[in-house]
This record gives C-alpha cells, structure tokens and sequence, in this order.
C-alpha cells in the first residue's frame, strides 16, 4: 500500500512542478483506477521539438516554476564507435571538449597554434623511436615534447571555459562518455540562455584540443585508478572480455593503456569530425526559458554547424554463445561473484521484461536476492543486478553479481543464486509481488522525471536509442502490461546454461 501511496503521490508532484493547473486533478489521480494517460499528454503538451537544417535536434520543456535551465547535449557515439587501435577516445576528446576555442583557453591562439602542431610531430618520432626501440632517441624526443608543452602551457587559460560558466552562475558542469554514447551538460540561470548557446556551439565547432599531452597522462592515471589497480575494475574488464568475442562491448570505455598512450591529436579530431556532427546530436533544455526564444537562438548559434549524415549503426553482431564461460582472476581483495546473461537492446519488445525481471530479483531490501542470500542464507554481504551492461543500444547482459560474506565461499553464493534464477523458470510470479516490482520501476522512472536534469537526460536518451522523445512516456503503460507469463516465458528463454559467462575474483593474500 505504502508503494502504491508513494507512486501517486510522485505523479501529483511530478505534474504540479511543471503545471499548477493540474493540481485540480488530485481527486482523479489518487483513484488507482483511473489512468493517467491524460495528464502524461498534458504534460507532454509542454513539450516543443524542432530540428535545424543542419539536423541538429532540440527539445524543449518550458518550467517556469524557478529562473533556472537544464541543458544536455546528446551526442551519440561512445565507446563501441571507436577505430580498432583507438579505444578511449571518445573519453579522450569528452575531456578536451572542456579545454576551449581559438578565443577560449587561450592568451595568443596564432602563436599557440604553431607549437601545438610541433608536439605533434615529435609524437609521431616517439612513436617511430619506440617500434625501433631506439632508447637514446627517445629520451631526447620526450625531452623535447615536455619543452615543448611547458611553451605551450604559457599560453593556457587554465579551465576557462569551466570559470564563465561558474562566474555567470553555472552549475553541474560536467559530462560522461559511456558505450553507446558521449552527455554533456550543466544548469545556468534563465537569463543566461544566450551565453550557454555561444558557449555550447563553440566548443563543439571550433574546438582546439590543447592540453593533450598533459590531459593523456591525466587519463592515463584514471585507468590505473579505476582498472589497473582496482578489483571491481579488473573483473568488469575481463568478464566484459570473455562474455563478448566480436561486439564492442568487450572493450573497456576507458580504452586499453597501449591504444591511450599511442593517441594522437589527429585520432581525437577524425572521431570528432566523424561523429560530432548536427545529425548525430540531440540537445534537451528544460526550465525557464520561451520555446520561440530558444528557437531563434538556435537557429543562430547552432544553424553555423554544417549538414552531415548521420552515421550508421554498428553492423557488427555478437554471435550467438553455445556454452558457459567461466573465467577466474585472483587480487587481494573481497571475493567477487559475476554471472551475466545475453539479452536483447533497448527498443526489443521484451526489454522491459528483462528490467521486471531483474527488479524482482534484486531491486532493493525487499528483493528475492537481498531476502535469500544476503539476509536468510547470509552467503552474501551483497547481492544485485540490473539490465544494460554495458549498455543497451544494442544486444547486451544482465548481470547479476556479488561479495561474498566472511566465511563463505563464492560456490555457496553461485549456488544460492541460481537458486533464486530456478525459481523463476519454475514458479510463476504471484501477483502481488509483481505489482509491486511494477509500480518500483515506474516509480523510478517518474522521479528521474521530477527535476529539470534529470528530465532534461531522459528526453535526449529517449530520442537517440529509440528515435522518439515520447517513447519516455508510453514506457509507462510497457511497464503496466508485462505479465506474470511474460516473466516465466523469458526467464525460461535466458537463463540457460549455453547463455551464461561467470566470473569469479579470488582473494589472494
């Protein structure tokens, strides 16, 4: 009950944020029965869409509750888009995209320009140097590029861009590069929707990639954080490596180190060049702002971008697996259980089967996996998983992973699990537990709905993976119908052994 109580009372707030009007519709909205289709469409209604002649597409949400703006700007490449040999750069250029223009980041750009070009070609004598294994020489030409970039260095304007956006009252500036595609985004005042369209457009029409060098190391040191030196990074890479043999996703995001350490500044603009055009970029700007404004704004700033072609979506296709995987990798650390499953992309009809499915069993205290492993059997010190690793463009897993308790062995916590999986495939659902999991997920779904951000996310994504904005909401009603059949049918489908890889991390001492 209380669920069901804090779902509605989500929709009501959800509504009253972006119109008071709709207030008079409490009555309405807390009878269960009644749908609430009608107030999605108003609230859609608010919705305005057009699409440059350069194919740039924007979406905007008019929110006059607060003098505030969420910008996202979609750009729809990411890791699985990257050159054989190139991993990592599209994390490489999300980087650079902050380091500014000609007249951005830069005190003389004519003088810096010539330098920039210079590091370049010595880069390409490193590279030379080190397949001839000539150490003498490369230690003159590394000596030679680190002279070369502390010159250039006097010409950066450490983060400028990064210090408009805050002085001018920006918030959030930030992005994140996944596998299926690059965000940017950040909140400014109302009154700065200009300042936002200049400082947007320019970086991504004119950027210059300074800073390379020096941001390479930078990156080069992440990975080692997040991968080389860290358990959990260690068994997302290798189990990402056995569970996938031909589809991108087998690839870390970050990139491997040999392919960031041999990037050059010529990679990073082909991929931008390749990939950053208008027809591959979706814009949402949601809160306080005049649709008309925003329109002759765009056509301003963003209509200088040039026409491209979209680019076409990866043909390469994941061959069906006949049998377990298994791999094992051994770190001083807490014991680490993976188990994944291939399932269909995002826009396949039982997609939001699979997100049922594994609400079920692991969203939460109150889920099947949380109950038995963590709290009856007490095998695991935690126990999850979710849909879309590593990303759910196109066919990916469902992975299901955790650590195992003190004393316990990772063969009491697979055991414990698949416990958990076999019931599924053989006995139905009830339907209380169904309905619950149902109104979670679209609970979850409402509150990423409930502040300008998050909005401003879920509209771009939405338009990019599945081609419309308005798919955001009818996955509501997708939610509503999965049925206690659906469930059994497709647990029966994918849980079988010919479609799992497991992947154990020992603890050494």
């Amino acid at each position: 009950m209380f669920k069901k109580l804090f779902y509605w009372t989500l929709i009501i707030s959800l509504m009253w944020s972006f119109n008071p009007s709709l207030g008079l519709a409490k009555t309405a909205i807390n009878n269960q029965s009644q749908s609430i289709q009608p107030y999605l469409e108003q609230f859609k209604a608010k919705i305005t869409e057009f699409t440059l002649d350069n194919n740039i597409k924007f979406i905007v949400l008019e929110n006059k509750k607060a003098p505030i703006v969420s910008f996202v700007t979609y750009v729809d490449v990411g890791g699985v888009n990257e050159p054989d040999g190139q991993t990592g750069v599209a994390h490489f250029l999300e980087h650079l995209a902050f380091k500014g223009t000609p007249e951005i980041g830069t005190t003389n750009y004519e003088e810096e320009k010539v330098i920039l070009a210079k590091m370049d070609q010595v880069f390409e004598q490193i590279k030379q140097a080190q397949k001839e294994n000539n150490q003498e020489k490369l230690e003159q030409l590394n000596t030679q590029l680190e002279a070369l970039n502390l010159q250039a260095s006097e010409f950066v304007k450490q983060n400028e861009f990064g210090q408009i956006v805050e002085i001018e009252g920006g918030v959030g500036l930030n992005a994140a590069t996944s596998a299926d595609a690059t965000v940017y985004f950040y909140n400014f005042p109302s009154n700065k929707l200009e300042l936002w369209m200049y400082l947007e457009s320019e970086r991504f029409l004119n950027p210059v990639f300074r800073e390379f060098y020096t941001e390479k190391q930078v990156i080069l040191e992440e990975r080692k954080l997040r991968t080389d030196n860290s358990a959990i990074g260690k068994m997302v890479e290798t189990f990402l490596d056995t569970a996938f043999t031909q589809h991108p996703y087998k690839r870390p995001v970050i990139g491997y180190e040999t392919d960031i350490a041999n990037l050059t500044r010529e990679n990073v603009q082909d991929f931008f060049e390749a990939y950053y055009g208008g027809s591959n970029i979706t814009i949402a700007i949601v809160g306080d702002v005049n649709p008309q404004e925003v329109k002759t704004m765009a056509q301003k700033y963003f209509g200088r971008f040039p026409t491209t072609t979209k680019p076409a979506n990866l043909t390469i296709t994941e061959p069906k697996q006949t049998k377990t995987k298994e791999v094992t990798i051994k770190y001083p650390s807490q014991p680490i259980y993976f188990e994944g499953y291939h399932i269909p992309d995002l826009n396949h009809p039982d997609y939001v089967v699979y997100d049922i499915l594994g609400s079920i069993l692991s969203n939460g205290r109150t889920s099947r996996l949380y109950k038995s492993l963590v709290e009856d059997k007490k095998v695991a010190l935690t126990a999850t998983g979710f849909t879309g690793f590593p990303g759910d463009k196109y066919p990916n897993l469902m992975l299901f992973y955790g650590l195992s308790a003190p004393d316990r062995t990772l063969e009491e916590l697979q055991t414990a699990l698949h416990s958990e999986i076999e019931k599924l495939k053989t006995q139905p659902v009830n339907e209380e537990e169904l309905e619950r999991v149902k109104t979670q997920a679209k609970a979850n779904l409402l509150r990423g709905l409930n502040s300008n951000a998050g909005m401003a996310r879920l509209l771009t994504e939405y338009q990019a993976k599945t081609g419309d904005w308005r798919n955001l909401f009818t996955s509501l009603d997708e939610i509503s119908a999965v049925t206690v059949e659906d469930i059994q049918r497709v647990a029966k489908e994918t849980f079988i052994s010919e479609n799992k890889t497991i992947g154990k991390l020992e603890t050494i001492n």
